[in-house]
């Protein structure tokens, strides 16, 4: 099955694509924990780590916005943080009632919303600049839980099952949904919004039982819970630098930020 849809730029030729997959997947790891660990209001510091990550995505070859429009999608998330503004710290403003502003509670809030963006962005680095089957060899090489790996590949090889069920339904419905005189293709509003909600009840009865087939075939074969691959070689000398070196740089990011807004 063509997966381009799901995995469109993990072919393209950059400095990051040409990268081991176990040094993206670390560095990434590195970037979630220490952008986590940034204490609220350090902004030269998240500004640093903006532009980490900005530089990141200037080496995989694609646009800012690319990765900045998709990254909004942390910031709905966010809005957990709201209550924050109101209960965290000394009244800033009072307004009407018992309600009242709170200065340090914003600072929380931008600071949440900043880590999470900035999250998110590099969670996009990682996925758009390796492909999917050499993510899963360097989480196994890197000793993740057999059974998390495993779930992980699952779940990917799974969509395309369901895209795959969702396809047949589809077509099936459009060989059945002739034009009817005063009626828009396909009938009325009320009508399709029924098929709509059938086509997913029977979409979730297909794939279960299509992947209860498939597992069993996978069973039949050997398949006793982890995919075999061969083992990857060692990291070159320029990885191990460029991970010492990318580790020493957040961990004095951190040191910054600790000792000027602590």
């Amino acid at each position: 099955m063509h997966v381009h849809f799901l995995d469109p730029y993990h072919q393209r030729t950059s400095p990051l694509h040409s990268m081991d997959g176990r040094v993206k997947l670390l560095l990434t790891l590195g970037y979630l924990v220490a952008a986590a660990l940034l204490p609220a209001g350090a902004w030269p510091v998240f500004a640093l780590f903006f532009g980490l990550a900005a530089a990141a995505e200037w080496l995989s070859g694609l646009s800012f916005g690319y990765y900045w429009k998709r990254s909004l999608v942390a910031l709905p998330f966010a809005l957990a943080a709201v209550p924050l503004v109101f209960t965290a710290g000394p009244p800033y403003w009072q307004t009407w009632g018992a309600v009242s502003l709170s200065l340090p509670g914003l600072e929380r809030l931008i600071s949440i919303a900043l880590k999470s963006w900035l999250s998110v962005q590099a969670a996009l680095l990682l996925v758009t600049t390796t492909r999917f089957p050499d993510l899963l060899a360097a989480m196994r090489s890197l000793r993740l839980p057999r059974l998390l790996v495993a779930v992980i590949g699952l779940m990917w090889r799974y969509l395309f099952v369901l895209v795959d069920e969702a396809g047949r339904l589809s077509r099936a419905r459009q060989s059945r949904s002739g034009a009817l005189p005063g009626c828009p293709p396909g009938g009325s509003l009320p009508w399709r919004a029924r098929a709509t909600g059938g086509m997913v009840g029977s979409l979730m009865v297909r794939s279960l039982d299509r992947g209860d087939r498939v597992y069993q075939a996978m069973a039949a074969r050997g398949y006793d819970g982890e995919a075999r691959s061969l083992p990857l070689p060692p990291l070159t000398r320029a990885d191990s630098g460029l991970l010492l070196a990318a580790g020493a740089l957040l961990l004095a990011l951190l040191l910054v930020a600790a000792l000027g807004w602590g």
